[in-house]
């Protein structure tokens, strides 16, 4: 069944590229940028789609969404209108050729048994580009709206993840019905055909507690975490990929960024300010900082001001602000410290991205950090 379909050799973000880099938040009014600005992102499917189709021209490896239910509020109502990731990663699979399009689903609403159906129907739209984002929770507003309630201690919601986790991989890589007498679902005959064309759905997790570490170095191919103080990230990340050889497993560790590329870094450091500061949604801004500080261990606490600038101009994100060789240097710093790739986000991604697919890819590749991107035949 599988087999007769022409699928991708290799999922793009296993490519040997020594730097990855993916879009993030696209789906999400306002992207990652909580700015009031009227040219900011509006997550048209139109507008997503050029993206997409952008993004695989150039070869970048993937496109990651926010499932997000509820937004922060603020002038903006940041991320109050958002694409849903499942129907969303479908639609890109199926108007591109190259680029890993993942669906980010929440563990404590999203039913396992029908989960891996829906990613390995995706995988057969992308011809096994499909790609998979674990959340395990951490947005109470959103668990109240939808009726749930979100356990106060990390143990319990990564406990959970990792059953419903399990179950996904049954009935992905397996072929007999099987029963499930667990703690948190009861299955009687279940199994899952088809199965993933790609025959390894790549495996994103973001993770900052402990319990979230443990998590990810048991199961993500890719392990996101936030980049304040690139020194710190060096051991960080040393001790996450020690984690994952003691159980045998390799992980490659990614970050989140936020570009403003122009010509001159004058330029590009006088739209930041302008967007992120002189023009931020700053109740927005410490709506999220206050959700995420409270249930989510993503960020330091003992940087708060410099945190709720980096949220401002993205979303928390490793600024990258200046001309192309500056943008390029930051990318290489992240590199240098260990990060195997980043997403990258825009006030405006569409108008924005060509003179970085322009201007800083190039240099990137100079440097051996990306390979020239060649549709093979």
């Amino acid at each position: 069944m599988n087999d007769r379909l022409v699928r991708t050799a290799v999922p793009p973000v296993f490519n040997d590229n020594k730097f990855k880099l993916g879009f993030f938040a696209a789906n999400c009014s306002g992207g990652m940028a909580v700015t009031q600005l009227p040219e900011r992102w509006q997550n048209t499917w139109e507008n997503n789609l050029k993206l997409a189709k952008l993004a695989d021209a150039a070869g970048i490896e993937f496109m990651l969404p926010i499932a997000r239910w509820i937004g922060y509020g603020g002038a903006t109502d940041f991320h109050g209108s958002v694409l849903e990731t499942m129907t969303w990663a479908a639609g890109l699979l199926a108007h591109t050729q190259h680029i890993n399009v993942f669906a980010t689903i929440h563990t404590a609403c999203n039913h396992p048994v029908v989960l891996a159906k829906q990613i390995a129907t995706i995988d057969q739209i992308g011809r096994g580009r499909a790609g998979l984002n674990i959340v395990c929770g951490w947005n109470k507003p959103e668990y109240d709206a939808m009726g749930q309630t979100l356990p106060d201690d990390h143990e319990t919601r990564y406990e959970m993840g990792q059953e419903w986790y399990d179950i996904v991989k049954k009935l992905w890589y397996e072929d007999e019905r099987f029963d499930w007498d667990g703690k948190y679902f009861k299955l009687k005959g279940a199994y899952g055909q088809p199965h993933p064309v790609s025959g390894r759905v790549p495996i994103f997790n973001a993770a900052g507690s402990a319990q979230g570490r443990d998590f990810a170095t048991r199961n993500a191919d890719f392990l996101f975490t936030s980049a304040i103080d690139l020194n710190k990230s060096r051991e960080e990340i040393a001790g996450i990929k020690a984690q994952a050889a003691a159980r045998g497993r390799n992980i490659d560790v990614l970050t989140f960024s936020y570009v403003v590329c122009r010509p001159t870094v004058k330029e590009a450091e006088a739209y930041h300010h302008y967007y992120s500061q002189e023009n931020a949604d700053w109740e927005a801004v410490d709506n999220i900082i206050r959700l995420m500080f409270a249930h989510a261990e993503s960020f330091p606490k003992d940087q708060l001001k410099l945190i709720r600038d980096r949220f401002s101009g993205g979303h928390g994100g490793f600024p990258l602000i200046g001309d192309p060789q500056k943008v390029a240097d930051g990318l290489q710093q992240l590199y240098e410290a260990g990060f195997s790739g980043t997403t990258l986000s825009f006030v405006n991604y569409v108008e924005e991205f060509p003179y970085f697919r322009d201007n800083v890819l190039p240099i990137l590749e100079a440097r051996g950090l990306r390979n020239a991107f060649k549709v093979s035949a």
